[in-house]
């Protein structure tokens, strides 16, 4: 399959791109950093330059690419976990906005499936919450996949030395998981270190 795979160059995307190039998939690995598409294309992806806030540009970059599945793995966070509450407006516009201009794509380019990424805790009330919530709502409205994830423990992860509180996944497990669910029917799926 073609797979548009938005947030490439995150810490779950960089795994992803090696696993589903050796399914066989061609996988479009969209950065809005120029400076990360050498190491998409080193990855095995085609580097798709593009920022999922430019509506327009988004629309002609999925349309160029004529995927099967999009995969949105995007999230707006900062390197350092500590720095976490700064960021809580940017990953909600990256869960509304963003995803719904990816859904816009999605409708104008054939209407390939949609998987995106969440998280399988609850959050506090406030932005964060709420854009969950309605990232949820519009995925499975398109006949998607929500990829409700535990925290993320691993190498590259914020948790690289200790272990988080449940729901918790390590990365290498949440990409394999990923990967199997490609074809999985529309609906929500929990992916944490707790088997299925």
């Amino acid at each position: 399959m073609r797979i548009f795979l938005a947030g490439a160059s995150g810490v779950i995307g960089q795994r992803l791109i090696p696993r589903l190039v050796k399914e066989g998939h061609v996988v479009g690995g969209m950065t809005r950093s120029a400076g990360k598409t050498e190491l998409l294309a080193r990855l095995g992806a085609e580097p798709i330059l593009c920022d999922v806030f430019d509506r327009d540009a988004l629309i002609k970059a999925v349309r160029d690419f004529a995927p099967d599945v999009i995969l949105n793995e995007l999230t707006d966070l900062p390197d350092e976990v500590e720095k976490i509450g700064d960021h809580v407006e940017l990953n909600a516009r990256i869960r509304t906005e963003g995803n719904q201009n990816l859904i816009e794509a999605a409708r104008q380019s054939g209407s390939p499936k949609i998987l995106a990424q969440t998280v399988a805790w609850q959050l506090p009330a406030g932005p964060d919450a709420d854009a969950v919530v309605e990232l949820e709502r519009s995925v499975l409205a398109e006949g998607g996949v929500v990829l409700s994830y535990g925290q993320f423990h691993g190498p590259g992860t914020y948790n690289e030395q200790q272990i988080p509180a449940e729901p918790r996944v390590q990365i290498d497990h949440a990409a394999d998981r990923t990967v199997e669910l490609l074809g999985a029917p529309s609906g929500v799926v929990v992916i944490t270190d707790q088997p299925a």
